[in-house]
């Protein structure tokens, strides 16, 4: 229950998805008599659509996101074993194609065939099963595990968490996997705009981790200030960064994570 209402939330809380409704809502209302209202939701639909999408603000709200968490420090040894959270894979276009298929957050699963070459011993758990509302026939792991043996990854190496369909699973069941024991060393790579939101939630979990950030979306401050060329570049991170500070929101608020906003 709570999967789904989280997802429904989810799909208004994002500002593409937001902006469509009232742009939607106000054309309607343009042919009632309550008109003037209908000009008035169409005109601020535009006008956020305009600054959702062209202006730095996705920028401006994944920065904060994705630098919480400096890179991993390697200093200290070697881990005992990786998590590495679901994303990186689409599991229903892999099914449909018979092979892999990669998304934007590819680097999630590319940086464990560094990580597993630099440390032998290290177990590994791909933790991912299917995140969609509707239509779900196929889980993420089984095509993640097929790519990581290409690699050359030892299969015994691997494990493959197929259940979980968001980040609270993913922690529950990868602990359960993982079985820590005191004073093991586990890193969990995700995108680093995610990492906050995953800490938070895998030490609510009792699962000590260290953030392995990958996937940046921005260079640093420079994007700050800087415009997107693409309406849908502009929206896409904008609602990238909007559903992890939601996220951050709806866990905390729950108790299903550490912190409303995780630190190192």
């Amino acid at each position: 229950m709570f999967f789904i209402l989280s997802k429904t939330i989810g799909f208004f809380a994002l500002p593409s998805n937001l902006v469509a409704t009232l742009a939607v809502v106000g054309v309607i209302l343009l042919f009632t008599r309550f008109c003037r209202a209908g000009r008035f939701l169409a005109t601020l639909g535009v006008v956020l659509l305009l600054l959702a999408g062209l202006s730095p603000l996705g920028n401006m709200l994944i920065y904060p996101l994705e630098h919480r968490f400096p890179p991993w420090d390697a200093s200290r040894g070697a881990p005992a074993g990786l998590v590495v959270l679901g994303g990186a894979i689409s599991p229903d276009v892999s099914a449909a194609h018979d092979t892999p298929a990669l998304t934007e957050a590819a680097e999630r699963i590319t940086a464990i065939a560094e990580l597993a070459k630099k440390y032998p011993a290290a177990r590994i758990i791909y933790s991912g099963g299917n995140a969609r509302l509707l239509y779900a026939q196929a889980n993420e792991a089984d095509y993640a595990l097929q790519l990581l043996e290409s690699f050359g990854i030892a299969r015994e190496r691997l494990a493959a968490e197929d259940k979980s369909r968001n980040t609270v699973q993913n922690a529950q069941f990868s602990k359960a996997l993982a079985d820590p024991k005191p004073g093991e060393r586990w890193l969990l790579v995700t995108s680093a705009y995610h990492m906050p939101r995953a800490i938070g939630i895998f030490r609510r979990a009792d699962f000590a981790v260290e953030a392995y950030p990958v996937d940046w979306r921005t260079r640093g401050r420079v994007d700050l200030m800087m415009p997107f060329d693409s309406l849908t570049a502009g929206l896409r991170r904008t609602d990238t960064a909007v559903r992890e500070w939601v996220g951050l929101a709806a866990y905390w608020i729950t108790g299903q994570s550490a912190a409303l906003f995780p630190a190192p």
